[in-house]
This record gives C-alpha cells, sequence and structure tokens, in this order.
C-alpha cells in the first residue's frame, strides 16, 4: 500500500489535483489505490475531472461507477471503466457546445491587474510570434508597445506570455520609437494588439501620442490598433494620420458573456467603430476566434448582417477570419485557472502543428462566413489568419501561392484605401 501511496502521491505533482472538490479528491485516490491505476492513468483520470468542472458539465464521481464488494480481476475492471470514462469524455468534446445552462460569471473573479512602467532594454518589434511556413500568414510586423492585456479572454494566448496581473509600459517608449529606422523603399504593415489590447489604455504613458508620430513619420507603414475595447477618445480628440486603420476582434454575445471577461460589449464596440469611422479613419473587423456552438452560425451571421447596414464598404479595410488554436502551455494555463469556460470542449485535432477543431468544421464555419458578406467580396480585403493553405480556395475560392504573394496583396489593398 506505500508503494501505491507513493505513486499516487508522485502522480498528482503538478497538477489540478488540489483544485477539485474535497469529495472529487477522495473519489480519485480511493479508485487509483483500490484498484491500482498506473502513473499515467491518475494523471489522465485528474485532467479529465478537471475538464468536467471547467466545462461545467458535472463532476467526475457522476462519470464512474465503481463496483462493489470482492473484485478478482482489478486490472481489467480499471481497464473497462477508464475506456467508458475516455468514450464519455470524447462524446463531450465532439458535440457542439450549449451555453443555454452555463454561465462563468457564478464563479468568476476578475484577476487584480496592477500595471508598472520600466526601462526596457530594446522595443519590442519583430515579427509576429505565432507566424509559421505551415500556415498562410501575412508577414505582420507586431510592436509591443505594451506587455500583457488587462481583459482576461480565456482563450488568449497572451496569459502564457507574461505574468497575467502585471501589465508593463516601456518608460522609453517613445524614443526608442524616434530611433527605428524602416527601409524607405519598403511597405510595411504593423500591428500593435498582439502583446496587449491597443486602445484599452489610452494614452496612458503617451503611447498614442508615439505611436501616432511613428505613422506620420513612416508613411509607408500601415500601422493598425486591434482592440476589444469601446476607449476611443483619443481618436477622436486628435488629427490622425491617414496611415492608421482601427480594428475591433468582435464575438457573439454569448462568447462576450461567457470567455471574453472585462471587454466591452459587442453593441459597444460596434459603435464605437461607426464613431471612428464617422472621424474619417478606415476600420476593420476580426472574427478571431470564431466559437462552434448550438446555433452559432445564426449569431455570428446577425452581426455580418449588422456590419453591412451600418457600414459603407469604403469604410471598411478588412474583415478576417479564423478560429480557436490551442498550444499545450495555453491550454496548461487555461486548466489552471479558477473560472468555467468552455472554450476548449471541443474536438482538439492537430491542425499543423496546433491543437484546433477539425478542418471539415472549420471549412463550414469560414465559408458560410465569407458568403455572408458578398456584398463587401470586391471592396474590403478578406483573409484568414494562421490558417492551412489548403481552406483559402475551398472556402474563398483562391488562394495565395506563399506567404509573401499574401503580404504583397494586402498591403497594397490597405494602401488603397488608407488613400481613397
Amino acid at each position: 500500500m506505500q508503494k501505491q501511496l507513493d505513486k499516487f502521491g508522485s502522480a498528482v505533482k503538478n497538477t489540478n489535483f488540489n483544485k477539485l472538490s474535497q469529495n472529487e479528491q477522495e473519489f480519485i485516490k480511493k479508485f487509483a489505490l483500490d484498484f491500482p491505476l498506473s502513473f499515467q492513468e491518475i494523471r489522465n483520470l485528474i485532467m479529465i475531472a478537471n475538464d468536467i468542472v471547467i466545462w461545467d458539465e458535472g463532476s467526475i464521481v457522476d462519470f464512474i461507477e465503481l463496483p462493489k464488494g470482492d473484485i478478482k480481476d482489478k486490472k481489467q475492471i480499471s481497464k473497462k471503466i477508464l475506456k467508458e470514462l475516455y468514450q464519455k469524455y470524447e462524446l463531450l468534446k465532439n458535440r457542439p457546445n450549449s451555453y443555454k445552462n452555463f454561465s462563468s460569471k457564478e464563479e468568476y473573479h476578475p484577476k487584480g491587474v496592477k500595471t508598472k512602467t520600466i526601462e526596457r532594454e530594446t522595443l519590442g518589434l519583430g515579427q509576429c510570434p505565432v507566424a509559421s511556413e505551415r500556415t498562410r500568414c501575412c508577414n505582420l510586423f507586431t510592436l509591443d508597445a505594451v506587455e500583457s492585456c488587462g481583459f482576461d479572454c480565456s482563450y488568449c494566448s497572451i496569459q502564457s506570455f507574461y505574468n497575467q496581473n502585471q501589465v508593463i509600459f516601456d518608460k522609453n517608449f517613445a524614443e526608442k520609437l524616434k530611433n527605428i529606422k524602416l527601409d524607405p523603399n519598403k511597405r510595411y504593415h504593423i500591428g500593435t494588439g498582439q502583446s496587449s489590447d491597443s486602445l484599452m489604455w489610452g494614452n496612458k504613458e503617451g503611447i498614442l501620442d508615439a505611436l501616432m508620430e511613428f505613422a506620420r513619420k513612416n508613411q509607408n507603414i500601415i500601422l493598425e490598433f486591434k482592440t476589444k475595447s469601446d476607449n476611443i477618445k483619443y481618436l477622436l480628440e486628435n488629427e490622425l494620420p491617414k496611415n492608421i486603420i482601427v480594428t475591433w476582434s468582435l464575438n457573439t454575445p454569448i462568447i462576450i458573456e461567457n470567455e471574453e471577461h472585462l471587454t466591452a460589449k459587442l453593441d459597444r464596440r460596434i459603435e464605437a467603430a461607426r464613431k471612428v469611422a464617422d472621424n474619417g479613419v478606415k476600420v476593420g473587423f476580426h472574427f478571431h476566434p470564431i466559437v462552434e456552438y448550438e446555433g452559432y452560425l445564426d449569431d455570428y451571421k446577425k452581426i455580418y448582417n449588422t456590419l453591412q447596414e451600418k457600414f459603407s464598404p469604403d469604410e471598411v479595410a478588412l474583415v478576417s477570419f479564423g478560429t480557436l488554436t490551442f498550444i499545450k502551455p495555453v491550454l496548461k494555463q487555461i486548466r489552471s485557472r479558477e473560472f468555467k469556460s468552455k472554450i476548449y470542449q471541443i474536438p482538439l485535432v492537430d491542425v499543423e502543428g496546433k491543437l484546433s477543431y477539425p478542418l471539415q468544421t472549420k471549412v463550414q464555419m469560414f465559408k458560410t462566413s465569407y458568403e455572408a458578406f458578398k456584398s463587401w467580396h470586391k471592396k474590403v480585403f478578406f483573409y484568414l489568419c494562421m490558417e492551412p493553405h489548403s481552406l483559402w480556395r475551398e472556402c474563398f475560392g483562391y488562394e495565395y501561392k506563399n506567404n509573401d504573394e499574401f503580404e504583397k496583396d494586402m498591403l497594397e489593398k490597405y494602401f488603397k484605401k488608407v488613400n481613397s
């Protein structure tokens, strides 16, 4: 028995075992010791138990019925029990989610974010951190004006890169930006929304002043501000260079309510975009991630229709589509959080090195979304963000030979739009 206890103690280390209820912990321990389970079986059991709780699908206790009385072939019985558990677990992941009886707000506690200003040695300007030849990429340059985000979207990859509870501003950001030397004969697309939200902080530490001056000085760049906020005061009160575009990441009210914590509601985001467009700035919209759940396509179509009613295609530079893609560190971070989420209750198949929906699901969501914007096809630039090459022709009816061709066409369309 001591050997089994030692194995169990070793197996639960660096897991979320202690986040489970006392009843669940005791149940798992009893199962593991009575049968007994292997090291990996114990860890798998804890992971599944934790997922069931996060997904609000009940308790591991409800998924397993342990036999009573004298059991002769415990190893064979445990294999059968675990096989049935794995089958039930896969069913949970493969059926479309329902948010009808789900509310993440019941147990959600906002993270206590603190801001800090430091002197960074370097300026965070470089290629998109998730760029890959395995997927079609626009060769975006990213500029880390701020590190970490004050919003708390359950799926966000930023949470695995930075300290979630601390947002960093660079004291010398403006000075470093002035000293950047770009090739005057080359066009650039630079985004500021990869390491934090572009607008939620406003002009704190003078970041927007510095970025606007940078755009004025370098007319060969398209500077994109990507946001889920409605903090547009600075944009309405200041004269802005024409080579900036402001884009909103949009999602359905169900996803915003349950998975995009602390962000502006959908109507507030659209209203903010409308005001910015009225101020002469080109806007854009990112549907990334599109999330599958019961009735999701109809919910997204409502947003697509609203945008086409409220905006002229001449005002819109881009519309992009993408979906949930996870790397293991992000999944580990989500599983360690103390909130409920259905965001990774999906099949999680390997798609070009990342865990995501199966390709047939992606075809349905992207093709349906693109077709819903038919009236904009010839006037707005549409693209898939970090998705496999094969999806372009199937969903859009065309494709790019490589990332450079994609980048060239995007830049040409963006410059034409901002100069119109």
